[in-house]
């Protein structure tokens, strides 16, 4: 087998023939957990705010992720504008919900992908891909035509639908997912999607059934599996403390980047009473206790820093 794998799918066939099957659900679309079922080859938005074209915001190395994808030459990261889950603290406000980019059809997308790897960048790094699938499988055969040989990060939220995800195996090299909130009730408060929890568990079940442990190369750069990030939010070391323990339970070697990046942004600074228990930074004490959680449940490749 070749790597990354969608080499193999290309001279099959199959890559084109999975953009096919998924560029056709555009059309009534239930390509999320959200299932809005709009047009949008006619233009139609539903909740992720994008039609028929991807919107990209930028482009470039990034070298703020974790060091198993930035290495030396950085991340290649392309940031799609829009969301599938509208988080009311969003970090990337103006990006996933503002929608502040440009469109972006499928030639020019791939040469994005070849340009990140002539930068010298480790991979091609998709931040929040889940609504634009179609689009980014219908972009990777020009880019292989090109010349891309770099794996591909699908860095999400954790709210995908499996079906979809099932037209990623073989082209997704590593699987990136948040995994933000443990119960029903604080995800459709601060997500806006009740069934996160859910959806997010069978997601990333998929994710480490097609790629398994994280796996490095010879300089410690990630070449296949699933990394978990975890986001500690304020008031919520049970909340960490359950989705900690399902991750051990299921997949005890997955490398999990405990986060500790939370600050109010969005609908939280522009509400604060209303979203009063999360408009604080979590506590060093916070923090602590989520590291130490995750130590005494064996993930031993947890990490702080990433």
């Amino acid at each position: 087998m070749s790597w990354p794998a969608y080499l193999d799918l290309y001279e099959s066939g199959e890559l084109g023939e999975r953009a096919e099957r998924a560029l056709a659900q555009l059309a009534a679309c239930t390509l999320c957990p959200r299932a809005c079922r709009v047009d949008r080859t006619s233009g139609e938005t539903g909740v992720c705010g994008i039609g028929r074209t991807a919107v990209v915001a930028s482009t470039g190395p990034h070298f703020g992720e974790e060091r198993v994808l930035r290495g030396s030459g950085g991340s290649g990261t392309i940031f799609f504008c829009g969301c599938n889950l509208n988080c009311v603290f969003c970090q990337n406000w103006d990006i996933s919900h503002e929608r502040l980019g440009r469109e972006v059809g499928a030639d020019e997308l791939g040469a994005a992908m070849l340009e990140l790897q002539a930068l010298g960048c480790h991979n091609i790094n998709l931040v929040t891909p889940s609504h634009v699938v179609p689009q980014i499988l219908e972009a990777l055969s020009p880019a292989v035509e090109g010349g891309l040989t770099l794996p591909i990060v699908y860095n999400t939220s954790g709210y995908d639908a499996v079906e979809t995800l099932r037209l990623l195996y073989g082209v997704v090299d590593i699987y990136m997912p948040d995994f933000k909130y443990w119960t029903d009730e604080r995800a459709e408060r601060f997500l806006t999607a009740r069934d996160y929890p859910q959806r997010a568990r069978e997601a990333i079940a998929e994710m480490h059934r097609q790629t398994g442990d994280l796996e490095l190369d010879r300089f410690g750069i990630a070449r296949r599996g699933v990394l978990v990030r975890h986001l500690v939010m304020p008031d919520a070391t049970t909340e960490s403390e359950a989705t900690l323990s399902w991750i051990a339970s299921l997949i005890p070697d997955t490398f999990v980047n405990v986060m500790a990046q939370y600050r109010p942004q969005g609908a939280v600074l522009d509400d604060p009473r209303r979203f009063a228990e999360i408009d604080r930074q979590p506590s060093s004490d916070e923090y602590d206790t989520v590291l130490k959680t995750a130590a005494r449940l064996g993930l031993h490749r947890a990490s702080a820093a990433g």
